[in-house]
């Protein structure tokens, strides 16, 4: 028996990344998946995004682990695309028990146009808010919601010096969002306790995946080059955590979402669970 045997989770943001790692390593712990991503790319996102084979890709490695999957093209912006996908996952497996609110972007274009910030915040704060509230009449007892937070929420992030305030409003726009939605998952927890239904937010730091190995993130990181690439952002990366290493991998980041999404965490909720090396020890003071 595996820790989610026989559940149901619905993963958005699921055809690469973090993601894809959430969906295969529910599946291989017993779960089916609802898989769910855009597949295509944003103006406003300095990165290239998902397409629709990295989605089908999901959906095979969920059935290599040996679970059902339905994998679905929806934008987590768009209220209706996720009640869809619900009750698409809802039809073909029987119900949703775990709701992975995965999908997000890190809109760092470095422009002072305000789509960058409309997007960021739609994404990852309205469309965190859009796959919970899709999922929410479905659930039942036991079930358990799990939102991806980030480092960044327990950083005071300040414009580099010199740099006047809203020259990036898409950066700005993504701490905002993440602090926004662990605020929300708060609260969430709270309203929900007294139907066992759980709700808790993951904090993953630097993470090895395409928003983390792009040309924005390499310039947020060496400000002080014009054009760094992967090798010089990666002598910065460290000193985001307080352990000597330049990120985590997705799978690192899986790891708390099975447990939170299993029985083992039957009784934990209204948690914001850092995965993160230290990166809170590097930013915050301590507090009791």
């Amino acid at each position: 028996m595996g820790r989610v045997e026989g559940k149901v989770a619905f993963i958005t943001g699921a055809a690469r990344g973090q993601g894809r790692s959430h969906a295969v390593r529910l599946a291989e712990e017993g779960a089916d998946i609802v898989a769910v991503d855009m597949c295509r790319d944003v103006e406003t996102v300095g990165y290239g995004m998902a397409a629709p084979e990295d989605l089908r890709e999901t959906a095979r490695l969920v059935e290599k682990a040996g679970r059902r999957v339905v994998a679905v093209q929806g934008d987590v912006r768009e209220r209706a695309q996720m009640v869809a996908a619900v009750e698409r996952g809802v039809a073909e497996l029987g119900g949703i028990d775990i709701v992975v609110a995965q999908a997000g972007v890190a809109a760092m274009t470095g422009q002072p146009g305000v789509q960058a910030w409309i997007d960021g915040l739609d994404t990852n704060l309205l469309g965190t808010i859009n796959a919970v509230h899709a999922a929410l009449p479905h659930l039942g007892e036991g079930a358990s919601i799990i939102a991806t937070g980030s480092a960044a929420s327990f950083m005071n992030m300040l414009p580099q010096p010199g740099m006047p305030v809203g020259t990036d409003p898409g950066g700005a726009s993504y701490t905002l969002s993440k602090r926004a939605l662990s605020q929300f998952i708060h609260e969430l927890a709270l309203n929900l306790a007294p139907r066992n239904i759980r709700a808790n937010v993951v904090h993953p730091t630097n993470c090895n995946t395409a928003m983390l190995q792009s040309d924005p993130m390499y310039k947020a990181f060496r400000p002080d080059l014009e054009n760094p690439t992967r090798e010089d952002a990666e002598l910065a990366f460290p000193g985001q955590q307080a352990m000597s290493i330049p990120y985590i991998e997705p799978v690192d980041v899986s790891h708390a979402v099975v447990y939170l999404a299993s029985d083992e965490a039957r009784y934990v909720t209204g948690v914001q669970l850092r995965v993160d090396a230290g990166s809170y020890l590097r930013f915050q003071n301590f507090h009791l």
